[in-house]
Order: structure tokens, then C-alpha cells, then sequence
């Protein structure tokens, strides 16, 4: 064992926001730390979420010794049921975690699994690791940073944290434990970077529990109220300003549902009895008796508050009187896409309520004077920027320097790159597979980079398809060619236009029938061409060419 080294390997979370993952390795023990997933951004179409590749952790499954978790976001828990049908370990949670854990795994059905509940303060023993688990703040309750004695030195990951005085369950950050982390030593220290830009303090929830009664006052119809189902603490202080204004709590979308149902059971989502009311019971209500709590602050298209400002909701159309409040600033890709569902809404004559400069919303991750502090408090030999965009974790790297931490001794990399570690040396190792897998639908890895072009080529230019039925043998027409337009032209209004492209196609067949061509691929390969250069002199435009061809006695 005294020559192994300690290899920690980013599967995720390392250049972007979301897909978190992370392997620590040593020897033939594996822990695993968070399993995430990110949304797709526009040009990934037709994409329903995206997780890390989970190869690595498929060919070392027998090495994995535990998953341990950070918190209950999506980011850091949407990948976990599709890692448990590959591989099999015990997870470790804290206890609201495990619940959303739970609820997901029953979801997608995966019968066998062994989640462990865990508090701030535990320890655990996962092969030659000692991990542990500390209290930190952050936007959903039972949050923790996560440490690893290892056999070469301990090992720090922040997870998603800031640092609030004044947290909304009014619990604070265990500072003890991570003075006492710094004073025994701290070999590296992998941090989250999303606000590494963001100088300053990020301001306490607290903040936007006072922005929220604010916005409810003197509301005289309907509130709609958006956020990240996962954000329990933000879903509790919208519940506590509708319990203050008398207004009953209806939920909608799915996730939404889901976490609020387990929140509820589990006693993180407190509010009195019959508070909450069935979606169907909303029209029992006056609109100033109501708040409607849903998803969609991202402006992801199927979410309710999207359905909504399309009127394609089956149960909630806007009205003019309507308040809509986004309790949620957008993920970097999203900014176009929340933007028109606001445009929508203001159009449908709703009043919207958005943005940290209207103090519903606050980050729930650290600025630099926080991150700043964490350093000054663990004081590590090497230093890992993780969770954030490249220009992120260079500038939490910046931050890091001028704190003390050898510039030599700051590792940036990317997703599969291995960072190894003995007790003295820290250094860029090897690369092991990693990147995007696409789930669509119920398939998952099967739509890859091809499948997303093609798709990106249709959305812009459309398909024509040319269909001809062939004699076997003889390669002599017996119908067609067929040439049908789709997102590309208008048929009718085209018809010189597609006379010309048939009698293209007419040419290439007679010139195959002439030469004794009768091999279908060839035959497809210079239709093809030659429509494609047809119809870009004439359009400039590249639309998927497809031809069909049936042989027939």
C-alpha cells in the first residue's frame, strides 16, 4: 500500500454547471461522491436530461465501495438511479437525501438497492477510506460537505455550500469541525466554484423570506409561484407567506409533487393543517385565497409554468390579475428560454416578478469572500476548483493563490482527468472516459453527437425524401421517383422547384440503368449528391436529403 496513490477523478461537474460526480481511488477501494445530472441546453434537441458517463464506475464496479451524497439536488441526485441498474453500493445520505433518493429509485423501479441515513457529525468506513460528513448551508435542508481520510492524507470536498448567519432552519455551518479539519492538516481540497466570480458576501435566505411577504401583500388574485422543486427551503417560505395572507397552497408539476409529498412526510415542509389543498379543489377558491406553487423557473418547455404562459396547461390558464413570482435566478444556457416564458406571461397580462434585484431569489452558493474564508480556514497543500464553468474554476483558482496556496500545488482539469496523490506530491495524472450521455425518452445513451446533428440539420433546413420503386435485376423504374418536402418547402408553392429536383433524379436512375448500376447504395449515394448540390444552387440551403428505394419483381 505504501506505493499506491490516491487518485481523484472528476466524472462530472468539472467546465459546466451540474452532472457532479466525482471517484476518489486508492488501490482497490472506490468512493463515489455524488451521482448528478445536468439539463440540455437548446442545441441539444429533443434531449430530456444529461448524465455523466458511467463507464469507468461499469468496468471498476467491483471496486466501488460506497456512494456518498452531498444534498438533495437535482444536480447531485438525478443520475443516481440510472448508476444503481449498472453497479451496486451502498449509499450514503443524510436524511431529507435519502427521502428524494428514495423516491426516485421507486420511480425508475431499481427493486434492490441500500440507502443509509447519515447526520453531520458521522463517519463511515468504505474500504481504506474513512469518510465523514459536515453541516453546511446551502438552498435545500440537510446539506454537507464531505472529507476523506485517506492512507497518503485527508481529502476536503465543500460540496455546494455558502455561508449564512442567519440560515432559514437555523442551522449553522459546522465551522468547528472545519477549524479542526485545518488544524490536523488537509492534503487537497476539491471547492465549489459557481460564484468564484461573484465578489463579496452571497446574502442570506433570510432575505428572501422578507421579499416574499413583501410581494404578497396587497395581492388581490392569484399567485404562481416557480422555483426548483428540490429547493425545500424556498418552497417553506413561500408556504409561510401563504399561511400569513390567508391563502391556501395548491402544487402542480410533477417534481414538484413529488418532493413537496416527501418534504411533507418527512417533517421538512411544515405548514398547518389544511394548508395544502388537490389541484382539482383550486376552483373552489377565490384567486385571492390561492398560491400555486410549480416548476418550471427554468423555462424548461414541458414544466408547468411554461404550459401555463402557452395555454397549454389542462388545468391553470393565466389571468390578468395573476402574480407570477420566479424564486430562481437561470442556469447559464437558459437565460433565452426563461426570458420568452416571462415575455408570455406579461403578455397574457400577468404581473411577473423576477430577479435577485427584487430579493426573491438569492444563490446558494458562496462568493468569493466566502470561498476566501473556507480557504483561510483549511488551509490545504493542494487545491481542486470544482462545480462551475472554465472561467469559474480559474478564477477560484486566482482566489486560492492569493491566499496562500502554491501556484505550483492549484490543479485544473477537466471531466476524466485523474488527479494522483501521495502524502507529498500532488500532480495530473492519466484520463479515463468521461463525458455526456443523452437520455431521451426511456432510452439512455442512445442518441448520441449523430443523432443531435442530424436533428440540428433538420430543425434548420428540413428533409426531402425521394421515393422510387425499382425491377430487381434490371434496376428499371416501375414508379416514381417521388420527391415529398418536410420543413423545407411548401409543396404547392414549389412545384417548378420540385419538377426540376425529379427530373435530376430521373437523370442520375437513367445514367445507373445505362451503365448497368443496379447496387442500391450507389444509386442512393448519387441521388443524394446531386440533389444536395441542386438545391444548394438554387436555395442555399442544406436540407437532409433521404431516398427511399423498394425492388420488386
Amino acid at each position: 500500500m505504501a506505493n499506491e496513490r490516491l487518485q481523484i477523478i472528476p466524472l462530472g461537474g468539472l467546465g459546466e454547471i451540474g452532472k457532479n460526480m466525482t471517484v476518489f481511488r486508492y488501490g482497490e477501494d472506490i468512493v463515489v461522491l455524488d451521482s448528478g445530472l445536468a439539463f440540455p441546453d437548446s442545441e441539444m434537441l429533443g434531449v430530456d436530461i444529461v448524465i455523466p458517463d458511467f463507464t469507468y464506475l461499469i468496468e471498476n464496479r467491483d471496486k466501488i465501495r460506497a456512494i456518498v451524497i452531498t444534498h438533495g439536488h437535482e444536480d447531485h441526485i438525478g443520475s443516481l438511479a440510472y448508476l444503481l441498474k449498472q453497479v451496486t453500493a451502498p449509499v450514503y445520505a443524510t436524511r431529507l437525501t435519502c427521502g428524494l433518493i428514495e423516491g426516485k429509485l421507486r420511480e425508475h423501479r431499481i427493486g434492490k438497492y441500500e440507502l443509509n441515513v447519515v447526520k453531520s457529525g458521522d463517519e463511515i468506513r468504505a474500504g481504506v477510506f474513512k469518510v465523514g460528513f459536515f453541516h453546511v448551508n446551502h438552498s435545500i435542508p440537510d446539506s454537507c460537505g464531505i472529507y476523506f481520510r485517506t492512507p497518503v492524507g485527508t481529502i476536503v470536498h465543500s460540496g455546494d455550500f455558502k455561508i449564512d448567519y442567519t440560515p432559514v432552519d437555523g442551522k449553522l455551518m459546522d465551522f468547528r469541525k472545519i477549524t479542526e479539519l485545518g488544524n490536523r492538516g488537509v492534503l487537497a481540497y476539491c471547492a465549489d466554484s459557481t460564484n468564484a466570480e461573484r465578489p463579496g458576501h452571497t446574502q442570506s435566505e433570510a432575505i428572501v423570506a422578507d421579499a416574499l411577504m413583501r410581494a404578497f401583500n396587497g395581492v388581490r388574485g392569484r399567485i404562481i409561484l416557480a422555483t426548483f422543486a428540490s429547493n425545500v427551503s424556498r418552497v417553506q417560505m413561500a408556504v409561510d407567506a401563504a399561511v400569513a395572507h390567508e391563502r391556501k397552497v395548491a402544487v402542480f408539476g410533477r417534481s414538484m409533487v413529488n418532493v413537496v409529498g416527501i418534504a411533507r412526510e418527512m417533517g421538512y415542509l411544515k405548514a398547518p393543517e389544511g394548508t395544502f389543498i388537490d389541484a382539482e379543489e383550486v376552483s373552489r377558491y377565490r384567486p385571492d385565497q390561492l398560491l400555486i406553487l410549480t416548476t418550471g423557473s427554468q423555462g424548461e418547455p414541458m414544466a408547468g409554468l411554461s404550459r401555463m404562459a402557452d395555454g397549454s396547461h389542462r388545468q391553470i390558464r393565466i389571468h390578468p390579475n395573476d402574480t407570477v413570482i420566479l424564486s430562481a435566478s437561470p442556469i447559464p444556457g437558459n437565460e433565452t428560454s426563461v426570458g420568452r416564458t416571462i415575455d408570455k406571461l406579461i403578455k397574457l397580462g400577468a404581473h411577473v416578478v423576477h430577479g435577485s434585484t427584487q430579493g426573491v431569489h438569492v444563490s446558494g452558493h458562496g462568493s468569493q469572500e466566502e470561498l476566501k474564508m473556507m480557504l483561510a480556514l483549511l488551509r490545504p497543500r493542494f487545491f481542486i476548483p470544482m462545480h462551475g464553468e472554465y472561467r469559474m474554476l480559474y478564477k477560484h483558482a486566482e482566489l486560492a493563490e492569493s491566499m496562500g496556496v502554491a501556484k505550483d500545488n492549484i490543479l485544473i482539469g477537466d471531466n476524466g482527468q485523474i488527479f494522483e496523490f501521495t502524502s507529498r506530491k500532488g500532480q495530473l495524472g492519466d484520463k479515463v472516459q468521461a463525458g455526456k450521455v443523452y437520455v431521451d425518452g426511456l432510452g439512455v445513451g442512445d442518441v448520441g453527437n449523430i443523432v443531435i446533428r442530424d436533428r440540428q440539420q433538420l430543425s434548420q433546413d428540413g428533409m426531402v425524401i425521394v421515393t422510387m420503386v425499382l425491377e430487381r435485376g434490371s434496376g428499371a423504374v416501375l414508379a416514381g421517383p417521388d420527391i415529398v418536402s418536410r420543413g423545407f418547402i411548401y409543396m404547392r408553392d414549389s412545384e417548378t422547384l420540385v419538377r426540376e429536383m425529379t427530373k435530376r433524379v430521373q437523370a442520375v436512375i437513367d445514367y445507373c440503368e445505362d451503365n448497368n448500376t443496379t447496387e442500391w447504395n450507389v444509386i442512393k449515394t448519387q441521388v443524394r449528391d446531386t440533389l444536395s448540390r441542386y438545391i444548394y444552387e438554387k436555395t442555399r440551403r442544406r436540407p437532409m436529403i433521404l431516398p427511399i428505394i423498394q425492388e420488386v419483381h
